[in-house]
């Protein structure tokens, strides 16, 4: 999978999960302490983010990181 490519699908999955809690972005940036701004950047696969932000992401859904990377 190219670097794009991986980058969007997070971001799919992301909002995917997101949308499952019935969660606005702003909500979703409270709770995990990022900017709500930046929710949308990592959701249009804008951002490439790091790990550390990853496992944030991974926390707040209750899963691991190798159940967050699971793409559809």
């Amino acid at each position: 999978m190219k670097n794009q490519e991986l980058i969007k699908k997070f971001g799919q999955r992301i909002r995917q999960l997101r949308e499952e809690q019935n969660l606005t972005q702003e909500e979703l940036a409270e709770r995990t302490g990022f900017h709500r701004t930046y929710i949308g950047m990592v959701e249009r696969g804008e951002r490439n983010i790091s790990l550390r932000n990853i496992g944030v992401f991974a926390e707040y859904f209750g899963m691991t990181v190798g159940e967050l990377m699971v793409f559809q």
